[in-house]
């Protein structure tokens, strides 16, 4: 079955409307994403979805630049030298909007819920000063699964604009083959992220200059408080701050990234105290999430890297796909 006659059968959800805001200088005609108003217009679907096959895509050039940090965490290292082809990226994350699309034409059904349940963080209490035991904050939650993110009785009302969470990295190559994209490399994500610059320092939390949070992260004492000084108590709508170098949205911060190469590296124990593994085979995630702290992950950047159980669906954990382009 053809991506254009699967488009189809998804068509009865709304049309992408904004409201007027100011588009980024490298953006394609009629998109306007990078702050609150303009995110929370949006209704999740991007302009030519069903007619163009790189709806909400933006071509990056290919080019040399240097994979890694040398002020990260050691899995960071060592650095190196690494060249890609032009190709093409989702501006944003995928949202629940375009999941849903593809379910409707499809009716593929996720591993998680097929499997019953999904990892979600809960802020332990704060009592009498004791310390949580480390990952505490992360349960085994039956019922969570995409269109039920935090488990029963949570809905994706209102969160069309959400990034999509609680998928397998299975879950996010059907969608991706669907439209006839894949999963970013981990040199592609990481050439996207740092937009020809040279990253983020991990000495500095994604602030403006202002002093302004620029990405959703956790503000406050991990995992106890969350300040919410960003407005966003979790996930963000897709596209609430402002786009890098290269016109992308949230490359770090809101929801953790899949990736298509597997976890190699040091495992430190780092992250949001991820849920431990289960099927005992790691992929490689990119660019933090709203779980990130400047006192406990300072994976907000684009140079850092994390592993996650391929087959666990997460509150915190998302994907972008990615086609190739001709030079």
């Amino acid at each position: 079955m053809g991506a254009a006659i699967l488009f189809a059968a998804g068509a009865g959800l709304a049309a992408w409307t904004l409201r007027a805001t100011p588009a980024t200088a490298n953006a394609p005609p009629g998109i306007a994403l990078g702050n609150g108003a303009a995110c929370a217009a949006y209704s999740g679907l991007p302009p030519g979805w069903g007619r163009d096959p790189h709806a909400g895509m933006l071509r990056l050039p290919g080019g040399r630049f240097v994979l890694g940090a040398v002020d990260g965490y050691p899995e960071e290292q060592p650095l190196r030298e690494v060249t890609t082809a032009p190709f093409w990226i989702d501006r944003t994350e995928v949202t629940n909007a375009q999941f849903d699309a593809f379910v409707r034409a499809t009716g593929y059904v996720t591993e998680g819920e097929r499997n019953g349940s999904g990892a979600v963080f809960r802020a332990p209490l704060a009592e009498r000063g004791e310390e949580a035991a480390y990952g505490s904050w992360w349960h085994a939650v039956r019922g969570a699964d995409w269109r039920h993110p935090e488990g029963p009785g949570s809905t994706l009302q209102g969160r069309e604009n959400q990034p999509v969470v609680q998928l397998t990295r299975a879950d996010a190559y059907a969608y991706a083959q669907w439209l006839g994209r894949s999963l970013p490399t981990e040199a592609q994500w990481e050439h996207a992220a740092k937009a020809g610059g040279q990253g983020e320092r991990i000495e500095r939390g994604p602030r403006d200059r202002q002093g302004r949070p620029s990405a959703n992260f956790w503000q406050g004492l991990f995992p106890y408080m969350n300040s919410r000084e960003d407005g966003y108590p979790d996930r963000a709508p897709v596209g609430c701050f402002a786009a890098n170098g290269f016109g992308l949205y949230d490359m770090i911060g809101n929801a953790w990234e899949w990736t298509s190469d597997p976890w190699h590296g040091s495992h430190q124990p780092h992250g949001s105290g991820a849920p431990a593994a289960l099927s005992g085979e790691e992929g490689l995630i990119k660019g933090g999430s709203f779980l990130c702290a400047s006192d406990f992950c300072v994976r907000y950047r684009a140079a850092a890297r994390h592993p996650h159980d391929t087959r666990l669906g997460a509150v915190h954990v998302g994907f972008r796909t990615v086609s190739a382009a001709s030079p």
